[in-house]
């Protein structure tokens, strides 16, 4: 029997040069494997609920540690088949990004907060939850995450009913570009947003549990308070928070 050797690196990943500004060999690009996942990455631009591109943010770029890249692209293929696309809101995200979020939260009477946060102070972000000091998204393993339609036989979205008057700003529009109604905008801080809320149509009621069946699937788990946001298990890279900027090499 021929001996096999193998070589364990803990605690570090290869990178493709030296110091933390290139993408390590563990990651992909997930568009280079499923072509057909959208992108709207809302934090290289000044549309986010910060108002400003995020530090760490120069290019739309979907990394992801390898196993969950893959794993995306299999529920990509699933939606596809009943009519659906991904659309990406965010992938991988630097720690700067994350210190970011901090400095950020120190602030006062942020311009987004009757788009993203009206009930809340931007400092109550992060003891509730919506934002946290170490993110998942650094780690490689966590995506926040929409659909779209690509067939025409799904049901509007405009139930005929009066709509809530929060975290629906984007609703409009999104609906213009093809959008799925989960029943409260991307990144909206709120109870609405919670995966399992009742305060939305149960026609977005519909929509996030099939999110949360599909994207399960696949090895994806969702984050009960954010009905876009879920964590691909066993993550890859539990302990390791990354930092290299998203750039297009």
């Amino acid at each position: 029997m021929k001996a096999v050797l193998v070589i364990v690196f803990v605690g570090c990943v290869s990178l493709h040069g030296l110091g933390d500004e290139l993408v390590p060999d563990a990651f992909i690009d997930v568009r280079t494997i499923a072509p057909d996942i959208q992108l709207e990455m809302r934090y290289v631009t000044d549309d986010n609920f910060v108002g400003a591109p995020v530090d760490g943010y120069l290019d739309p770029i979907c990394y992801l540690a390898r196993p969950a890249a893959f794993a995306l692209a299999k529920v990509q293929e699933a939606v596809q088949s009943d009519g659906y696309g991904l659309v990406m809101f965010d992938c991988y995200r630097p720690q700067r990004a994350v210190n970011h979020f901090v400095r950020w939260s120190e602030g006062k009477d942020a311009a987004t907060k009757q788009q993203y946060f009206p009930d809340l102070d931007q400092s109550q972000l992060f003891e509730l939850g919506y934002i946290a000091k170490r993110s998942g998204h650094s780690r490689g393993a966590t995506v926040d995450v929409g659909l779209l339609k690509l067939s025409s036989n799904h049901s509007s979205d405009d139930l005929g009913r009066e709509r809530p008057t929060k975290c629906q700003h984007r609703f409009e529009r999104s609906k213009a570009e093809g959008h799925v109604d989960f029943g409260s905008d991307y990144d909206c801080f709120d109870a609405m947003s919670h995966t399992a809320s009742q305060e939305v149509s149960q026609h977005a009621i519909t929509n996030r549990r099939y999110l949360v069946e599909v994207m399960a699937r696949f090895g994806f788990e969702n984050y009960d308070k954010e009905w876009w946001h879920f964590t691909y298990r066993p993550e890859p890279f539990p302990e390791t928070y990354f930092d290299f900027p998203i750039i297009n090499e």
